[in-house]
């Protein structure tokens, strides 16, 4: 996969995943609960004007809208699944979470019925798509990997 942009810290992933799916009128992200959810909310703030949706890997048949809330963006009640994007979320690919790319692939092909443009965008970290070689099974149009570093200092 060639390398169409560098960045760095949350703006840099922020930035990046807004001009992906700048034409996008609805996004439904796909992701493990509670490892994925805030991160499908920290994306889903910077395109908060889009309808947007979560399908967690415990259920893929029940997507929750994701809506801007008093305390910031928040799961909602059940919605339609289908989008003309659909982001899967690294947590996915983690071994222990037991989801195959082949489901993966599967659900993201049902979130995509209808649409004339569907995307399939990966979000994940330290490579995870690439290392569990998911990218050999899902057709990605796009995938934001970021790396993180880590201090923790003493003061």
């Amino acid at each position: 996969m060639p390398i169409i942009n560098t960045s760095q810290g949350v703006g840099g992933i922020l930035n990046s995943f807004r001009s992906l799916v700048e034409d996008a009128k609805k996004i439904t992200f796909v992701g493990t609960p509670g490892f994925c959810t805030p991160f499908a909310e920290l994306l889903g703030f910077v395109v908060r004007n889009r309808e947007l949706a979560f399908i967690s890997s415990e259920d893929f048949e029940k997507a929750r809208s994701i809506f801007m809330g008093p305390e910031g963006m928040q799961l909602g009640d059940l919605t339609d699944k289908h989008a003309d994007v659909v982001i899967l979320l690294g947590g996915l690919s983690m071994p222990k979470i037991g989801i195959s790319p082949e489901k993966a692939k599967d659900v993201a092909s049902k979130i995509l019925e209808g649409s004339k443009n569907g995307k399939v965008i990966g979000v994940c970290f330290q490579s995870a798509f690439i290392q569990q070689k998911w990218d050999e099974i899902i057709n990605f149009d796009y995938v934001i990997n970021a790396d993180l570093a880590v201090e923790v200092l003493q003061v």
